[in-house]
């Protein structure tokens, strides 16, 4: 059991954390802008598209590469994969390209395969994530992560990062009926782990994951500005918002 500071407010009686991935553990947009770039890269290959569709493609997935941002509605990095596949098909129909479902679902395939080899390039974790990792793991306070990535995906994010010996539980979009902004993936942690959402608190950084923990009632549902969604947001559903976990403190 821990008690987190937040603002200076006390936030007393923690017996578990669960984070976001993507944006709150680890950079969000290296790893999304790189896996995305791979992914439109070789439907180019296969289509041969022009760079200005491929950078179109890209753009219909989520990533604003000219500001070197995601964009705010998605949908990777908020929605599941299967939306973000249906974007780019979507796109490949509306310039001529019929029938690029299976297509764009095997590009992505094989993309999580080839991208095993570059997480030292992909992911890098946010500043601090570390510390507060340990100080929540020496408190014997559990951890579990729920993500809209798959599982294994995340499995093997926190396998690179180290820290996967200090995760209790991740639940990845993959095992819950209703992704972020239900409560399904806390309710499926809190029920396995056995701890209450009055003793949970959820930390996030998107609107999806602050809802989230909303709707599970969790204790106190945190946002971290280091994602894709801008702190006066966080704002509008929660007092508990942060510039990131280097700002969470255990007292």
């Amino acid at each position: 059991m821990v008690n987190i500071l937040v603002n200076r407010i006390l936030i007393e009686d923690i017996d578990l954390v669960i984070f976001d991935k993507d944006g709150t553990l680890i950079d969000l947009y290296t790893y999304w802008s790189s896996m995305i770039r791979f992914r439109a890269e070789l439907i180019q290959e296969k289509l041969d598209l022009t760079d200005e569709q491929t950078n179109q493609v890209i753009y219909e997935m989520g990533v604003d590469e000219k500001n070197l941002r995601l964009r705010p509605e998605g949908p990777v990095g908020i929605l599941k994969r299967e939306i973000v596949t249906k974007a780019a098909a979507d796109y490949l129909e509306s310039i001529g390209h019929k029938n690029t479902m299976e297509l764009c679902i095997e590009v992505f395939k094989k993309i999580d395969e080839v991208s095993l080899d570059k997480f030292d390039k992909i992911i890098k974790p946010i500043d601090g994530m570390y510390d507060f990792i340990g100080a929540l793991k020496g408190n014997d306070c559990k951890i579990a992560i729920a993500t809209t990535d798959k599982s294994y995906r995340a499995e093997l994010a926190m396998n690179f990062l180290k820290i996967d010996k200090a995760i209790d539980m991740i639940v990845g979009v993959d095992e819950v009926e209703n992704g972020k902004p239900d409560p399904d993936m806390i309710e499926k942690i809190c029920k396995k782990l056995d701890v209450p959402p009055s003793k949970t608190a959820m930390v996030g950084d998107a609107i999806t994951d602050v809802k989230m923990g909303v709707n599970a009632k969790v204790k106190a549902s945190i946002g971290v500005a280091t994602g894709i969604t801008p702190k006066h947001k966080l704002l509008e559903i929660t007092d508990d918002v942060v510039d990131s976990i280097a700002d969470i403190r255990l007292v």
